[in-house]
C-alpha cells in the first residue's frame, strides 16, 4: 500500500491485508471487506434513495466498481471512505435520472433546523425520507455526509446555487414537519 510521503499511512494493518487480497481477486478477502462495510454503505444508499430495493441494487452496483478498481486505491483515505464516495456516486446514478432541479436564485439563505428534544431519531428519519428526491439527497449529503454545496453540485450535475436551493427548501419543508408535531414552534 503506498503512502503519502512524510505522513502515516491511513489505511490500517488489517484493511491494507484485505485490500491486497482483493486485488489478487482472492474471494475470501473480497468476502470479508463487503461484509465489513455493506451495513454502514447500506444505510448510505437507503438514505439518498429512501428504497430499499434502490438501495441493495446501488451497494451492488458499488461493490462491483469497488472490487473491479481496488487497484487504484491509493491509500490516501481510509478503505470506508473511498468505498463510500464509490456508494454515493452510485446511488446519485440511479436518481440523477428521474430528479429534477429548478435552479433558483444563488442568495439563498441557510436557515437553522432546530430538532427539539421530543422528537425521535425515527421520526426525523422518516420525515427526511419524505423529502422529494432532489431535497432529501442534497440535504443528506451536506447535512448528514459532510460534503460542500461545490461537492454536491460536481457529483449532482447542478450548480451550487441549486445545492444551497435545494437544502434551503428541505430545511423548511423539515421545520415544518417538526412543527406540526405537538404544536411545538422554535
Amino acid at each position: 500500500m503506498p503512502a503519502i510521503s512524510g505522513t502515516e499511512p491511513v489505511i490500517r494493518p488489517v484493511e491494507a491485508e484485505l485490500v491486497r487480497g482483493c486485488i489478487r481477486n482472492r474471494r475470501a478477502s473480497q468476502k470479508a471487506l463487503y461484509e465489513r462495510y455493506c451495513d454502514a454503505m447500506y444505510s448510505t444508499a437507503y438514505r439518498i434513495l429512501g428504497s430499499r430495493e434502490e438501495a441493495m441494487d446501488a451497494l451492488q452496483d458499488a461493490f462491483i466498481q469497488v472490487f473491479r478498481d481496488i487497484a487504484s486505491f491509493r491509500g490516501e483515505s481510509t478503505i470506508g471512505a473511498w468505498i463510500k464516495t464509490i456508494v454515493v456516486r452510485s446511488a446519485l446514478k440511479k436518481i440523477r435520472n428521474s430528479v429534477s432541479y429548478v435552479p433558483i436564485e444563488e442568495n439563498v439563505h441557510d436557515i437553522a433546523l432546530d430538532i427539539p428534544p421530543g422528537i425521535s431519531g425515527e421520526y426525523l428519519e422518516k420525515a427526511i425520507l419524505s423529502l422529494p428526491d432532489g431535497y432529501r439527497t442534497v440535504f443528506l449529503l451536506i447535512e448528514v455526509e459532510g460534503y460542500s454545496h461545490q461537492e454536491v453540485a460536481g457529483m449532482m450535475g447542478i450548480s451550487a446555487g441549486t445545492s444551497k436551493s435545494q437544502l434551503h427548501h428541505a430545511k423548511k419543508q423539515l421545520k415544518r414537519m417538526i412543527t406540526s408535531i405537538n404544536g411545538y414552534h422554535p
